[in-house]
């Protein structure tokens, strides 16, 4: 017979891989949480948080082909391609073919994708904020090197 110590620790143990209480749900609520609140707030510029990616890749580096941004964002193509029809409707960004390779498709911000960086990186910023409230400044980077970590583990 066991004993009722190690049925304690084995319901310890347990407890740690059950949801609600282990890391992946916790990790996917804390996203769907962002997301909602990120998804509000840029609801009134009609983006959604995917268009926000995109922006951010184009904002770093403006004219990339759309395969490198799919790199980045771990898009499949379809994904993107319908996302890139959307904000090229918006006026956000115009699409040209590379002129060294004709197969290549280079994605350019517009005048009104340009203007986004003034208005939006504070918005995200001040998410950021509310999320990371009573939280440390170390304890952030400790918390994203985590998550790096966990990530490059599954990757």
């Amino acid at each position: 017979m066991i004993s009722t110590s190690k049925n304690l620790q084995a319901v310890d143990s347990w407890q740690q891989v059950l949801a609600p209480y282990n890391v992946g749900y916790r990790v996917k609520l804390l996203s769907q949480l962002l997301t909602r609140k990120f998804t509000e707030r840029l609801e009134p510029f009609g983006l959604t948080p995917f268009h926000w990616l995109v922006l951010c890749c184009l904002w770093q580096e403006d004219g990339l082909p759309t395969s490198c941004i799919g790199e980045k964002l771990q898009q499949v193509g379809g994904t993107l391609t319908g996302v890139l029809d959307r904000m090229e409707e918006r006026g956000l960004i115009r699409r040209e073919r590379d002129s060294s390779d004709r197969r290549i498709w280079r994605i350019w911000l517009t005048d009104a994708g340009s203007q986004l960086e003034t208005v939006l990186p504070p918005i995200a910023a001040d998410l950021r904020e509310q999320a990371m409230c009573g939280i440390s400044h170390s304890e952030r980077e400790q918390f994203s090197q985590l998550l790096n970590r966990a990530i490059a583990n599954l990757s």
